[in-house]
């Protein structure tokens, strides 16, 4: 006998695991027990700020694949699941980077090509999950609309998939490591979404919502 899928319960542990890697972030600042100590560590409050924002944007992105889409299933429990590992993973490089950007830590040429490595690393597996949840939920949709919103969303989320393969190639070669253009190479998530955006929107005009 074949159940169906609640996607409530699923919510709920994608939720758990969020608010966990945000227990995480706080319990590795160690400001200590006084006010002084913590003025004195203002910087690591600039960390936690980046890692928890970033944290909260990719919640955002997991809340609004449920909203649009509603589909689960065994596939999409399994991406979800890779999903919700490398986030709790994801915040402790991007710590360390954010660190070397303020300059806490002192760190090498090879250091920092394999901390810009790790980074985009967690960021491709991330967006790679997203992509693959939005396709999954494309291919079983009978909605017309509903589909085209979620082939749209998968193309996306997949411009981001590129990009960080690219990233990852400058930091392995050491390219323009010096001055972080592997960092700097994200820039490019604007243009290059607006033009599929763009594309997509000529192709299937006024279906997208």
């Amino acid at each position: 006998m074949k159940f169906p899928h609640n996607i409530s319960r699923l919510e709920a542990l994608s939720d758990g695991v969020f608010a966990f890697a945000a227990t995480l972030m706080v319990v590795s600042m160690d400001l200590g027990e006084s006010w002084v100590t913590m003025e004195s560590k203002g910087l690591n409050l600039i960390t936690f700020a980046v890692s928890f924002f970033v944290l909260i944007a990719f919640w955002v992105v997991h809340y609004n694949y449920f909203r649009r889409s509603g589909y689960v299933d065994y596939w999409v429990i399994t991406y979800n699941t890779l999903l919700l590992f490398v986030i709790l993973y994801y915040v402790f490089p991007l710590k360390s980077l954010t660190n070397s950007w303020l300059g806490q830590e002192a760190i090498t040429m090879e250091g920092l090509s394999s901390l810009f490595q790790w980074y985009s690393l967690g960021f491709m597996l991330i967006f790679l999950c997203f992509s693959l949840m939005y396709r999954r939920a494309y291919r079983k949709t009978k909605s017309a609309t509903r589909s085209v919103n979620l082939l749209f969303y998968a193309r996306h989320f997949a411009i981001y998939v590129g990009v960080a393969v690219l990233s990852i190639a400058f930091a392995y070669f050491r390219l323009g490591i010096t001055f972080g253009l592997p960092g700097f190479i994200y820039v490019l998530l604007g243009p290059l979404c607006y033009m599929h955006s763009k594309l997509f929107e000529k192709k299937y005009p006024n279906h997208l919502q």
